[in-house]
Formats: structure tokens, C-alpha cells, sequence
């Protein structure tokens, strides 16, 4: 190879690209040395087999999904709002990957199916960035569940429609997001969440065209005369 030295990056990069030239049935290690201009036992020497290529390009993949929801996980203010946040940016990623470049999402659909380990990480990765979330909810009080864990599992099987490849041909549905808003409202309420408590009594009247209550102070007795 002439040039940079051989690292895993661009071994991944020129895999990635084979994969998108020949699909993931006909793309193998010698097409990824050709393109690096080396020969194939240079890339073995960073992998093992082409099935741990395979599994590296798709770890890879998966990575740029988690990564900025891992941000949204992190961020600082009301967990209702950051769960909400981290839903939307999980389903709009697959679906602009499956409804914009639809034969590149059906490859690495194909090298999903093989790695069933690395997928297995990826949603445990996922869990976790629910599970974070749903636990700051519950140390501001928004939330109101027993084990984070198992709410953020919930979440994740809850919502599974809207973002799990298999259910990718619904995407495209005109009733899609209304659909996952009735899910996301029984999810909210499943949490125990209240609407209004990130607001003050007087921003939630406001919000729901109602007036705040006032406090009616007592008036004293006035003494009749005898």
C-alpha cells in the first residue's frame, strides 16, 4: 500500500465501500485489498476472518446511530423531554437511512442479521441510554417506576414499531407519527410522569386555558353589637 499505513479505519472505510459496490453477498476481503492496494493477508493481519470485518463494519454502523443519543442521554434539564428527544432522533436516524438510501440500509440489514452478538451490544447500549434517562427522571420526580431498567426495557420493546428494521416497509405510512404519538402519551402516563410538573400552577393553567385558583384570604368576623 502506498501512503498512509494500513490501519482499521480505512480497512472499515474500503470495506464499507465494497460492501456498497458489490452488496453483501459478492463484497469479500479481496475487494477490500484491492481497493487499499495491499494484498488480502494484510487485512487478515487486522482481522481474523472476513466474518469479524463484517462484524467490525457493523459494530461501526450501529456506533453512528448510539453516538449522538448517547449526547442526548447526557444532557442536563427534564427527563420527559430528553426521553422524548432521544425517541425521535432514534427513529428519524433509521428512517431517513431506510426511506433515502434504501439499498445501503438492505446491505447492512443483511450484515445485521449475521452479527447477532454485535447487535445484542448495540441494543444493550440503547437500554442503557433509556435507562439513564428514565433514572434522572426518577431522582426529579418526574418519573414514578420501581426499576429503570425494566422501564427503559419496556421503552425500547414499546416503541419497536417505529424503529426496529423489521417493521421498516410501515415507515412510510401517513399515519406513522400520529400513530407514535398514541404510544409515546401511554408511555408518559405508564411512567408515571406529570404533564404539568416541570411547569409552575400558573404556566399549566395558562397551557390548559384554565385560571390558576386564588388563595381567598379569611375575613374577619365583624362583632355585632348587642
Amino acid at each position: 500500500m502506498n501512503g498512509p499505513a494500513l490501519t482499521l479505519e480505512n480497512i472499515l472505510e474500503a470495506a464499507e465501500e465494497a460492501l456498497r459496490r458489490f452488496g453483501p453477498a459478492k463484497a469479500n476481503v479481496v475487494d477490500v485489498a484491492r481497493a487499499l492496494g495491499v494484498s488480502h493477508g494484510s487485512v487478515y493481519r487486522h482481522f481474523p476472518s472476513k466474518a469479524a470485518l463484517r462484524d467490525a463494519v457493523t459494530e461501526r454502523w450501529l456506533a453512528s446511530i448510539s453516538a449522538p443519543l448517547a449526547a442526548v442521554a447526557d444532557e442536563r434539564g427534564p427527563a420527559p423531554k430528553r426521553l422524548r428527544r432521544w425517541l425521535d432522533l432514534l427513529i428519524s436516524s433509521k428512517r431517513s437511512r431506510a426511506l433515502n438510501e434504501p439499498e445501503l440500509f438492505a446491505t447492512y440489514m443483511a450484515l445485521v442479521a449475521e452479527a447477532r452478538d454485535v447487535v445484542k451490544a448495540h441494543v444493550e447500549t440503547l437500554v442503557g441510554q433509556l435507562a439513564q434517562i428514565i433514572t434522572g427522571g426518577i431522582a426529579r420526580g418526574e418519573f414514578a417506576v420501581a426499576d429503570p431498567v425494566v422501564a427503559a426495557r419496556a421503552v425500547f420493546d414499546a416503541t419497536a414499531r417505529f424503529h426496529n428494521p423489521v417493521h421498516a416497509a410501515e415507515w412510510s405510512d401517513p399515519g406513522i407519527d400520529a400513530a407514535f404519538d398514541g404510544v409515546w402519551a401511554l408511555l408518559f402516563c405508564g411512567l408515571g410522569a406529570q404533564r404539568d410538573s416541570a411547569r409552575s400552577p400558573k404556566q399549566a393553567a395558562v397551557q390548559s386555558g384554565t385560571r390558576p385558583k386564588q388563595r381567598v384570604k379569611p375575613t374577619a368576623k365583624r362583632r355585632t353589637k348587642l
